[in-house]
């Protein structure tokens, strides 16, 4: 039975950025496959929102301001345990800028994460000192929005935390999982489905939705 796309949800693309696709500083396996996928599903939507990592070049999420770190090692912060990155999606390089070929000439706002110092971001909701909010939350309120439909990168982190906040928000998740690729640090992306899960997100496939 395919999915009926209503005038009132919402597409949510996750992180398209340059540093998360192949040749970038924190690339997502397989993570140009899904671009002429979350394309064609955007053309269901009339409602199109797009995320932005966007960090100062010393945001404490990078590995390089921790000198005896390496990438994908733990500190531990104010707010609690994080994970240390390449550099990535520093504010205003190529490698922050929205992939050329995402073509979505419809999308009505871009938000950008991450772009305290002190905070990293991964969720669209709210930052990671589960305290910070982005305002997308009022956004979609102001907007009467219905279903969210969340695809991009990377299903572990910013996709699954975006779809466990937007349903703490009250609204109707579903995670197009086709649509996502993920880092899977870890046991990360099988720990993410299963957290997403009891957040009540709906997981499904592309072709529920465009038949």
């Amino acid at each position: 039975m395919t999915i009926e796309i209503q005038p009132n949800d919402m597409l949510v693309v996750v992180d398209m950025q340059n540093d998360f696709l192949p040749g970038g500083s924190l690339a997502v396996s397989g993570g140009d496959e899904i671009v002429p996928l979350i394309n064609t599903l955007a053309k269901q939507f009339t409602n199109v929102v797009f995320t932005q990592d966007w960090h100062p070049a010393d945001h404490l999420s990078f590995a390089s301001q921790h000198p005896d770190k390496n990438p994908f090692e733990t500190v531990e912060l104010p707010y609690g345990t994080q994970v240390l990155w390449p550099d990535h999606c520093v504010w205003a390089t190529h490698g922050a800028a929205l992939s050329v070929d995402i073509d979505i000439p419809h999308g009505q706002l871009i938000l950008r994460k991450g772009f305290r110092r002190e905070i990293d971001s991964y969720s669209a909701f709210q930052e990671a000192d589960r305290e910070t909010q982005t305002g997308l939350a009022g956004y979609l309120n102001e907007r009467d929005v219905g279903r969210l439909y969340i695809v991009g990168l990377a299903t572990d982190y910013c996709v699954g935390w975006t779809a466990i906040d937007g349903s703490a928000a009250g609204y109707d998740v579903t995670v197009i999982e086709d649509a996502t690729r993920a880092i899977d640090n870890g046991g990360s992306l099988a720990k993410a489905w299963a957290d997403m899960a009891d957040a009540d997100v709906k997981r499904v496939q592309s072709k529920e939705i465009l038949g």
